[in-house]
């Protein structure tokens, strides 16, 4: 090869991995068309990547490194900051700093790895003047960068979907008060799988609102799909913000044939998910080993067989499409 040829390689190599790299750069300012989420050119996008687990459980993954690791070597082109509220000794209600300082490292090391970021207020109960207080600071902080989502209640769990829409309108009008353009995802009853309620009853004038779905694929069987389905079909815009392929419960046998289902069903339909979690509890749902480093660099043998499964779905989808 000549030395011409070796300098257009070179700079086709460069080229790509800069585009590449670049993904919010070139995706930009998300919304909502209808039910599905689009980029900056009203293209159809479908963001894919990992969610931390509880930051007051497994604080020390909470790091830009461990970010930047997430993107380049499992290529997410999402990540999921899950603010433990309530429980663990660091949770957000006893060490609010500490608790915002873990969230903010996971935020900006999304936004310095030009990936987008989806800020959990990972709880199971209503807290309205806490939340309310946490997403202003976040919002007048953040809201400026494409890269944010808000995902204002993790999983409701036994409120009613009355009590769920009142809380959410008023974070959501917190929110916009500060961003009025980015992503905000909203909570069901019953762990997010209760998306028909919302169907029948969502929330109005506000845009770019998406409402979550959560499933555990050795649980949460085609009925759920269905169920999906039928609240796509009425108009609900649907985000899969946490998902794996083990039983409800985190721990049990991966069901690789129910987990592949429900993979082939979100690419079908264009629908974006975050698989649950980067932690190295002895749990199936926790991905890494005791043996992972926290900033990331992690080796196959850190990795659980679910951490293993979950690379390889992500590498395939974040790579191909």
């Amino acid at each position: 090869m000549n030395s011409i040829n070796k300098i257009i390689v070179v700079l086709l190599l460069i080229c790509f991995n800069s585009t590449n790299a670049q993904f919010v750069k070139k995706h930009g300012q998300l919304k909502v068309v209808g039910t599905q989420l689009v980029d900056k050119n009203n293209e159809a996008i479908v963001l894919r990547g990992m969610s931390f687990g509880w930051h007051s459980m497994w604080p020390r993954f909470y790091n830009k490194r461990a970010v930047r690791w997430l993107k380049k070597d499992f290529k997410c082109t999402v990540v999921r900051a899950a603010l433990g509220v309530e429980a663990g000794e660091s949770s957000y209600m006893k060490k609010p700093e500490f608790s915002k300082e873990r969230i903010e490292a996971v935020i900006k090391g999304a936004i310095k790895s030009d990936i987008y970021v989806i800020i959990d207020w990972h709880s199971h109960n209503i807290n309205l003047e806490e939340s309310k207080a946490f997403f202003h600071e976040m919002s007048k902080k953040y809201g400026k960068y494409p890269n944010v989502i808000y995902e204002i209640f993790n999983e409701p769990d036994y409120e009613s979907w009355q009590e769920v829409k009142a809380y959410s309108e008023e974070v959501i009008k917190v929110i916009r008060s500060n961003d009025p353009n980015n992503i905000i995802l909203v909570g069901s009853p019953s762990w997010d799988q209760d998306v028909h309620l919302p169907a029948k009853d969502p929330i109005i004038g506000y845009n770019n609102l998406m409402y979550t779905m959560h499933f555990y694929a050795a649980t949460h069987q085609k009925w759920l799909r269905d169920r999906t389905d039928e609240a796509i079909k009425s108009g609900l815009p649907i985000f899969v913000s946490e998902s794996a392929g083990m039983e409800a419960t985190g721990d049990g046998p991966l069901n690789f044939i129910a987990w592949q289902e429900y993979i082939d069903w979100m690419e079908d339909r264009k629908i974006s998910w975050i698989t649950w979690s980067i932690s190295d509890k002895d749990e199936t749902c926790s991905i890494l080993k005791k043996s992972a480093k926290s900033q990331g660099k992690w080796k196959e043998s850190d990795l659980k067989e679910s951490g293993l499964k979950v690379r390889e779905y992500l590498r395939h989808y974040n790579t191909n499409n």
